[in-house]
């Protein structure tokens, strides 16, 4: 393999190991199959604040594939997402929120290279909402599968 092709492999792994967006904490997993070998095939429930607006939270629950390939981190994990979004104090906007403009919110590798889970935020401004809609990608061919939470955007009781 020639030396160029090395470097620019060992540098876009480099970049999927980089955090870009909000990090999640793990909340906790329910295992759905039981492996013989390697981890059990599970459901992990993940929140998140909202980088950008202040007193949102998401929550996040994704399919995590086990056995030894998962144990590994060399499996690709399904599409299968739920998201539930809510106000959880004063909401804050820190930057201007364009109507209708999908912004990342957050990202989790699915796979060793190619796949990943998103998390985009939407604005309703008719509505005066933030939509949050969670989808998996791939570089050659995606997945349809996606779910949406709705935040109205609401005076807070202290």
């Amino acid at each position: 393999m020639p030396k160029l092709w090395k470097h620019t492999l060992a540098f876009v792994g480099l970049l999927t190991l980089m955090p870009w967006q909000a990090q999640a904490e793990e909340i906790g997993e329910v295992t759905t199959t039981f492996k013989l070998l390697g981890a059990n095939h599970k459901i992990v429930v993940e929140a998140f604040d909202d980088p950008e607006v202040e007193g949102v939270a998401c929550w996040l629950s994704r399919a995590k594939t086990g056995g030894i390939k998962g144990s590994l981190g060399l499996a690709e994990d399904t599409a299968d997402a739920a998201i539930a979004c809510r106000q959880i104090g004063p909401i804050k906007i820190k930057s201007d929120l364009e109507p209708g403009e999908a912004e990342e919110v957050f990202t989790k590798r699915t796979s060793l290279v190619f796949k990943s889970m998103q998390v985009v935020r939407l604005y309703d401004k008719k509505r005066d909402t933030l939509i949050y809609l969670v989808y998996s990608d791939k570089v050659i061919d995606g997945s349809p599968k996606n779910s949406v939470s709705v935040v109205p955007i609401m005076p807070w009781r202290e």
